[in-house]
């Protein structure tokens, strides 16, 4: 992955993180790893437990950025949160989130074009 994949990864995923906070989530985890899986980030209100999938794209040129979270991704998404619950059970609603952020690279400086959150995407079974 280059620099500047990277380098806009990592910044859409904190955008997400403050988009979430500011709406009054709290976020327990992000990229949380296991054999098979991945989550952007964790988060959870009183009443639901997030797991978020977090797509950063600098143009719609190869479609919307939630396109990307196909059966395969889905399914790493599933296992993750899986291994998640078996070491920290909840009691509370589970829900897959995508957060879509366009964003730019200006003289190497990342800036928010926008942000879209996407609740409750279905997980094919």
């Amino acid at each position: 992955m280059s620099r500047y994949k990277k380098d806009l990864g990592d910044f859409g995923e904190r955008m997400a993180a403050e988009f979430l906070m500011r709406q009054g989530y709290e976020i327990l985890e992000r990229n949380f790893r296991v054999p098979g899986g991945e989550l952007d980030l964790i988060a959870e209100t009183d009443a639901v437990l997030v797991f978020v999938e977090v797509k950063t794209r600098s143009n719609d040129r190869f479609g919307q950025p939630a396109e990307a979270v196909d059966r395969r991704k889905q399914e790493h998404m599933r296992r993750a949160a899986a291994y998640y619950l078996m070491l920290y059970p909840a009691e509370k609603e589970v829900r897959f989130d995508v957060i879509e952020i366009f964003a730019s690279m200006q003289d190497g400086v990342p800036f928010l074009k926008d942000l879209r959150h996407i609740p409750g995407i279905i997980l094919e079974g």
